[in-house]
């Protein structure tokens, strides 16, 4: 009976991260993707920006789903 139960709850954290996915990072310009204009904003402060909000979701992510590693990745093995 108890093998059954941890089971049961394993399978239910494992589908509560299914269905609420960690959230992506945004992907880092490349030097080359800055024009070298004085943009406002420019490509990095936007992706500065994004970045942000990444670490803020992951953040509450994480709130969302404590029994995951906080040291690795979202989607690391953790699933």
């Amino acid at each position: 009976m108890r093998v059954r139960r941890r089971y049961a709850v394993a399978m239910s954290l494992e589908n509560d991260v299914s269905d609420d996915p960690p959230p992506t990072p945004p992907v880092e310009p490349d030097a080359g993707d800055c024009c070298g204009e004085g943009c406002v904003p420019c490509i990095f402060d936007i992706y500065e920006t994004a970045l942000q909000r990444y670490r803020d979701a992951l953040a509450q992510w994480r709130l969302r789903h404590p029994q995951t590693d906080a040291d690795s990745p979202p989607g690391a093995g953790n699933r």
